[in-house]
């Protein structure tokens, strides 16, 4: 395996102004990896009950996902439910039942050991370290967390994100982490913590990229219609450390340009935008490469001057 992707795969009931699903694939493993795959082979450590459908098994395997770390055991798969305001920058949780995933503890197979990208989704600081400890020849490892894990296990997640190369986490989080409400003096907070490089997403606003010298932003892409916003962070993640993975990077032999990283966002923003044209994953049905670089192309058309 190339990339290798830890965290939650669920089920999710979802309400927006464009209708309601009460029961699609998700979690943050499955978009992540969906997203990856249209770049680098995959492989996927998370866990489901025996109640997960063989249709959405096919789906991963389909995208050439590798299920050997889907750990499944009896009991209910994750399940979330939610409801997006009108304008669909919130939600409101309706149901949240971890299922399964309450005693998730990744367990890597032996063929995941050695791969040399990793990209860990929210889940418990400590599993996050735990999981990193176990591959050694990791060329890029980074992930995300979220605001329980920030006020709640503050140290903990401190010294998990001490070991990473890169941070992806939205403006709010950002904030909450640094202690400050502007941005770049978060991001240089932030940046003060251990990860050489720092994505914020920012929602329909785009993304901002920052290392300790420089800094990128990219505007969110227009889209006529948006059906479904759950996924999008998530498939923006797994787009930017995708298209590392596919150039091949080696921090302990290449200097990862800017440039090179701008593309990433550029690609993590792409991808975004396709997960939010129809309910949950059911884009990445049809998707193909060819959508993809040519609305990285039209984003390079949209942001030259």
């Amino acid at each position: 395996m190339s990339l290798i992707v830890v965290g939650s795969v669920a089920y999710d009931g979802v309400e927006t102004p464009h209708g309601k699903v009460d029961r699609m694939l998700g979690g943050a493993a499955t978009y992540i990896s969906l997203a990856a795959s249209y770049f680098t082979k995959v492989g996927i450590v998370a866990v489901v009950g025996d109640d997960f459908a063989k249709e959405d098994t096919d789906l991963l395997a389909g995208h050439g996902v590798d299920l050997e770390g889907l750990e499944r055991v009896p009991g209910k798969t994750f399940f979330w439910a939610g409801k997006y305001t009108p304008d669909m920058n919130d939600r409101e949780t309706l149901q949240t039942d971890l299922n399964v995933f309450a005693d998730f503890n990744p367990k890597l197979p032996a063929s995941y050991r050695n791969a040399p990208y990793l990209l860990m989704g929210n889940i418990q600081p400590r599993l996050q370290a735990g999981v990193r400890s176990q591959m050694k020849k990791v060329r890029l490892a980074g992930g995300d967390t979220m605001n329980f894990w920030i006020k709640d296990f503050r140290e903990e997640l401190l010294a998990t994100i001490r070991g990473w190369d890169f941070l992806l986490i939205n403006d709010g989080e950002a904030r909450m982490l640094s202690g400050h409400d502007n941005l770049r003096k978060a991001a240089s907070t932030i940046l003060g913590m251990g990860p050489h490089t720092l994505v914020i997403k920012r929602g329909e606003y785009g993304a901002m990229l920052f290392r300790q010298n420089s800094y990128f932003t990219v505007p969110g892409y227009l889209l006529e219609t948006v059906f479904d916003p759950t996924g999008a962070g998530d498939c923006f993640a797994g787009g930017f450390i995708g298209y590392l993975a596919q150039q091949g990077f080696d921090l302990e032999k290449d200097h990862i340009s800017r440039g090179e990283l701008s593309r990433a966002v550029i690609y993590g923003s792409v991808m975004g935008s396709f997960c939010c044209e129809q309910f949950g994953v059911e884009r990445f049905r049809t998707l193909k490469r060819a959508e993809i670089d040519a609305r990285f192309e039209e984003f390079r058309t949209f942001t030259s001057f």
